[in-house]
């Protein structure tokens, strides 16, 4: 009985630790490759949207979309560690007030979500997206964690990542983004489904020309430094 109870415990030891393993294993090979589809993009192609998924390496994408995803999305990505405490207290106050719900997830948890979790709000996914942050933010640098991102973030019903969207709404390559053009992008990272970047409406006309300013803020400040260099 007793060695039976042993055995047992082996095989739960030896599951726990595969399982332990599988998120290390992920991170370290997309450290070095890029992902593949993700769940989010399949989940968006067996309902009909189709699949845009073009990767290009963050030396042929615009330093315009790098300085206007920091603006618009992180401007402390490059001196946090995964998580921005300043911007989730703004946002726990602001939910708090009764406002329209805001988030504050960085580019780091958007990127470990985006990758390799599912859609949704729950808590079993929001624990598993801080631990993929916690483990990213480890064994990527912010170069990589940046390029990720820009490639796998959803611009329009199936265009995933930067050269996709690009050709999309603005009929260029990634690299050939103006500030203008980058900062559209950014402004309808938010709902991506909703608005229009090359047509955009009032609110995100208004929306790109506060991400277009703070783009120079990011630039003259250094906040893209980690990313770009001076």
């Amino acid at each position: 009985m007793a060695t039976g109870r042993k055995s047992w415990r082996r095989v739960v030891l030896t599951a726990l630790l595969i399982l332990a393993l599988i998120p290390v294993a992920g991170v370290l090979i997309v450290a070095i490759v890029p992902p593949p589809p993700t769940i989010l993009m399949l989940r968006q192609l067996a309902r009909g949207d189709g699949m845009d998924y073009q990767w290009r390496g963050l030396n042929q994408i615009s330093p315009n979309l790098v300085n206007a995803a920091i603006a618009a999305e992180d401007a402390r990505f490059c001196s946090h560690h995964g998580f921005d405490m300043e911007a989730i207290q703004k946002a726990l106050d602001h939910n708090a007030e009764g406002g329209r719900l805001r988030g504050g997830s960085t580019i780091s948890q958007q990127t470990a979500k985006n990758v390799f979790l599912w859609p949704g709000r729950d808590w079993i996914r929001k624990g598993l997206e801080a631990g993929y942050t916690v483990l990213i933010e480890a064994v990527w640098s912010k170069r990589r964690i940046m390029e990720v991102y820009l490639n796998v973030v959803e611009w329009a019903p199936g265009v995933y990542g930067a050269q996709a969207a690009s050709r999309y709404w603005f009929g260029k390559d990634a690299r050939d983004l103006s500030p203008r053009e980058a900062a559209r992008l950014a402004a309808i990272l938010p709902a991506p489904r909703r608005y229009e970047a090359a047509a955009p409406g009032p609110y995100v006309r208004r929306r790109a020309a506060r991400v277009q300013a703070a783009m120079g803020t990011v630039r003259n400040a250094g906040l893209n430094t980690c990313v770009v260099g001076r």
